[in-house]
């Protein structure tokens, strides 16, 4: 997942440096959203990892 935010994020500053304002957003737009999904996944991951080595 993260790899596909980083690969949003490039293709928004590509397309910001040719000029293409609504490409760009739309692209930093979904890199934003991929990389809170990343964080919260990994977030929960990490609860859970740290749950079952306390209870087991």
């Amino acid at each position: 997942m993260l790899s596909w935010a980083v690969i949003f994020f490039v293709v928004a500053i590509i397309a910001a440096i040719f000029g293409f304002g609504g490409i760009a957003s739309a692209s930093a737009g979904i890199a934003q959203i991929l990389f809170l999904i990343f964080l919260a996944l990994f977030a929960a991951t990490m609860i859970a990892r740290a749950f079952k080595d306390s209870s087991g």
